[in-house]
Parts: structure tokens; C-alpha cells; sequence
């Protein structure tokens, strides 16, 4: 079987952001985490959400995938692929990598 989805460096996805290319944003760190800081105009999933993220996320607009390091959104991504999104991407680096390019781009909790 050939891979699911594809990675995306954080350079395409700020270019995506920046023309407000239509794409589903999903955070799946833990909550805590997300609080603290995540890229804004992702919804945070989980097992609680992810119920709502199916019913509601258009299956063939794109849907990117943070994590922490890039590592366990490839297997969440690949899962979401199987669930019938046509465009399922990771974001190489993850929120790590994405918080040091891009501080300014960070929703913070106040």
C-alpha cells in the first residue's frame, strides 16, 4: 500500500496560511499543550473531538497535521487519509519547528 498522505515543510504551509488557501488545521497534542500554544486556525483533536471532526471537515479540502515533532502526525494522517480525506498532510518538524520559524504565528493562551 502506498503512503496515505503527504509531508509538508512549514515554508508551504505558511504560504498556504498567508493566501488563506481553505484547509482543515488539526492539533493533536495534548491539551495542555495546545493551551499553551498551538497555530492559530487549528482545532485541537483528540478521541473527545475527533467524533466532530469527522462529521464536520470537508473530505476533499486539504487537512494538515501538527504534533509535536512531526513524528506521530504521520500516523494520525495516514488514519484521517483512511477515513476518506482526499488530501492529508504532516507537518515536517511539527509545532516544535513551527513555533521557531514562526513566533509571531502562535496563538498563545493569555
Amino acid at each position: 500500500m502506498t503512503q496515505a498522505y503527504e509531508h509538508l515543510d512549514p515554508v508551504t504551509l505558511k504560504a498556504w496560511l498567508d493566501e488563506a488557501k481553505p484547509l482543515t488545521l488539526v492539533d493533536i497534542r495534548d491539551p495542555l499543550s495546545y493551551a499553551q500554544g498551538h497555530i492559530p486556525g487549528s482545532r485541537h483533536l483528540d478521541n473527545a473531538t475527533v467524533g466532530d471532526l469527522l462529521d464536520q471537515a470537508p473530505r476533499d479540502q486539504a487537512m494538515v497535521v501538527v504534533c509535536y515533532h512531526g513524528h506521530s502526525s504521520q500516523q494520525a494522517a495516514t488514519w484521517l487519509a483512511g477515513q476518506g480525506f482526499a488530501h492529508v498532510y504532516s507537518l515536517d518538524g511539527g509545532f516544535t519547528d513551527w513555533e521557531h520559524r514562526h513566533p509571531q504565528r502562535v496563538m498563545r493562551q493569555s
